[in-house]
């Protein structure tokens, strides 16, 4: 690798240069690319890929924010589905009670009507 400061070329695993005496350690480039394992990760279980974006933040943020991406996508639909099956449950029970009153009250009339 080489200095940012003096163009010198230092060992790869140095933290200072020594001709500038310059921190290098900054200038060393990651692999850092999206990660779909990350944005996956992240989508099914939404605080792991809360977790894996404040972890890689600062270190590899393409990564960061793959995770970030899949944790945030991953938490709306989690919360658009309990809605969903919310609504629909309470749906299913107003029909199944409302049908059951009127089969049990005309159950009622028709054996009123037999005795009576």
């Amino acid at each position: 690798m080489y200095c940012k400061n003096c163009g010198q070329q230092i060992d790869d695993r140095s933290y200072f240069c020594p001709y500038c005496k310059t921190d290098t350690r900054d200038t060393y480039v990651t692999n850092d690319a999206p990660s779909t394992g990350f944005a996956v990760l992240g989508f099914f279980i939404p605080i792991v890929g809360l977790i894996l974006y404040l972890v890689y933040e600062n270190k590899q943020p393409m990564r960061a924010k793959s995770a970030g991406k899949g944790a945030l996508i991953g938490f709306i639909v989690q919360v658009v589905a309990a809605v969903v099956i919310s609504v629909m449950t309470v749906t299913g029970m107003f029909l199944f009670f409302y049908n059951y009153t009127n089969m049990v009250n005309s159950y009622y009339v028709a054996f009123n009507t037999l005795m009576f």
